[in-house]
């Protein structure tokens, strides 16, 4: 029997995918999703995530809902690289965590014809674009915005307001120091 070949529906593809949005959104849920689906297909998957997040479990990336999935933990976006070990799939969470060079290697992975799944804040709690975020943003095929209920009228939320005194850009936390507000309703707080 003679196939018909086409050359071009036959060739793997890399490409970026970012899941962004506040905290209690979803985004790693998401991400624990798309995993999943992955898994299913037997595609080899390498997930990382940044050692500041112990949160929950130290090596586990678990969702507030509960949901886990096995990873690695990485100092830094480099490290990524050299744990790469041809997987089809690489996830990364808490991207916002990673050092600009999350970028390169995230380029980088795709043009090894990697999916690349990225799930992180897109905004501090001042509402400022965070981290490498923006730049993954703008360079992903795919990107996803998940939303949290505001928490003070239960319009869609997408500012993680913080709820404790400190100040620093990076303080790991979840239902003791944050909240998702809704635009106006974070303008109100914040004013």
């Amino acid at each position: 029997m003679f196939l018909e070949q086409f050359p071009d529906e036959i060739k793997q593809h890399g490409w970026i995918e970012v899941v962004c949005g506040s905290m209690f959104s979803g985004k790693t849920e998401e991400l624990i999703r798309r995993l999943r689906r992955a898994e299913f297909a037997n595609q080899k998957i390498l997930l990382v995530k940044p050692k500041i997040d112990d949160r929950y479990h130290r090596e586990n990336v678990v969702s507030h809902k509960g949901s886990s999935f096995e990873a690695l933990c990485v100092e830094s976006a480099k490290d990524i690289l050299d744990l790469w070990d041809h997987q089809k799939v690489v996830a990364i969470d808490e991207a916002q965590f990673f050092d600009d060079g999350i970028v390169e290697v995230c380029s980088e992975l795709a043009r090894r014809n990697v999916r690349v799944i990225i799930a992180g804040l897109d905004m501090d709690f001042t509402g400022t674009p965070f981290g490498p975020m923006p730049h993954l943003l703008s360079i992903a095929e795919y990107v996803t915005k998940v939303h949290a209920i505001c928490l003070s009228c239960g319009n869609l939320a997408q500012f993680s307001h913080r709820t404790v005194e400190q100040k620093e850009q990076v303080l790991v936390g979840a239902v003791e120091e944050y909240k998702p507000l809704c635009r106006t309703c974070f303008n109100k707080t914040n004013n």
